[in-house]
């Protein structure tokens, strides 16, 4: 007897309920979140990265692709150059880093492959231009440089290249006389240099004003030419007064040096023999040019020690351009003695003669 057919039915779905439909919508939110936090890991991770091959590999702006390709990259502007010097300037520019974290440094050099950069600075992370700054030095004068801004965002962005030029240094001459005091009669070098652009292979005059001051400078000898660096002397001989010297260059720009006062001390001669009377000397010389009344002292040397003065005289006339100082006197303490002439008269400065020993 055939058996009756059994049909099966499907199971009724399940209705949602309530509780089951905010399960499935705190998942859908969560991986949501998720998603966004890996976009945004990545976009960081990849900034970070071109920074890095930037430093390395010149700044090129590399193509963002796949979960970073919404990022922008920062709006860079070279801006000008301020506070420049023969070897320093401060370049300036702006960036706008459109809400990424940013640095930014500059490139310079005195091509367009540039070769320096400034260290890396923080360029901030803002949605607006922000102005940003660096110094640079160790520049050349007379140089012209170029230089741009380049910004380290989501791709490393560069700015316009902009060009300076730095000023020459101004001219600038020292002298000094060697040696200085010089003696009577004697010859002297003056020595300087003329230092700043265009230093070198110049025409430098010598003038003197000598003693009393009131009769003005007036050039002395030829004019020198400077060596490549700058460096001259001019040989002084006849110089029978104090005097003032500068040198001025020939041509423009006219550069004058410092006034310098070289002083010519005057020339003491010195000799001791011995006296009729025991244990006496006579203490003799001569003094030019001619300083009559002036003071006589003279002096036992002790090394380690100051002089000690045994005795003195004044100098009387001798001839028309000469003078003399001579004094019997005891000595107690034989040694080295030298005679010091103290001049006062404005024309000359004080010298000392050579020393000469007593037994």
């Amino acid at each position: 007897m055939p058996q009756p057919k059994t049909q099966r039915r499907a199971a009724p779905r399940a209705t949602p309920t309530p509780k089951g439909r905010t399960a499935a919508s705190r998942e859908s939110r969560f991986q949501t979140a998720v998603d966004g936090m890996r976009r945004s890991s990545a976009t960081k991770a990849l900034s970070r990265l071109v920074a890095v091959l930037t430093l390395t590999a010149g700044a090129v702006a590399l193509p963002i692709s796949g979960v970073a390709a919404a990022a922008t990259p920062p709006i860079v502007s070279t801006g000008g150059v301020s506070n420049v010097t023969f070897s320093s300037a401060v370049l300036n520019g702006s960036i706008n880093a459109r809400g990424l974290p940013t640095n930014f440094a500059f490139r310079y050099g005195t091509s367009r492959a540039y070769g320096t950069q400034t260290p890396l600075a923080a360029g901030g992370s803002g949605t607006r231009a922000a102005k940003v700054f660096q110094a640079i030095t160790g520049l050349q004068p007379n140089t012209l440089y170029h230089y741009r801004l380049v910004a380290f965002g989501a791709t490393a962005t560069a700015g316009k290249d902009r060009t300076f030029t730095t000023p020459k240094i101004p001219l600038s001459l020292a002298i000094t006389g060697v040696p200085n005091p010089v003696v009577f009669g004697s010859p002297f070098l003056l020595e300087g240099s003329l230092s700043g652009t265009g230093g070198g292979g110049r025409q430098v005059v010598l003038k003197i004003n000598p003693f009393p001051y009131t009769g003005g400078f007036k050039a002395f000898g030829n004019p020198e030419l400077t060596t490549t660096t700058g460096g001259f002397s001019f040989p002084v001989v006849g110089l029978l007064e104090n005097a003032q010297l500068l040198v001025v260059t020939v041509g423009k720009p006219l550069t004058s040096s410092p006034i310098v006062v070289e002083s010519v001390a005057v020339r003491v001669s010195f000799h001791v023999r011995h006296a009729s009377r025991r244990g006496f000397f006579r203490l003799y010389g001569t003094v030019a040019p001619a300083e009559v009344g002036a003071l006589v002292g003279f002096q036992l040397l002790k090394p380690g020690h100051k002089s000690v003065n045994e005795g003195g005289t004044v100098v009387t006339a001798a001839t028309a351009t000469g003078s003399r100082f001579s004094r019997v006197m005891r000595i107690p303490h034989r040694g080295l003695y030298r005679a010091l002439i103290k001049i006062n008269d404005g024309a000359h400065v004080s010298n000392y003669s050579a020393p000469v020993l007593i037994r």
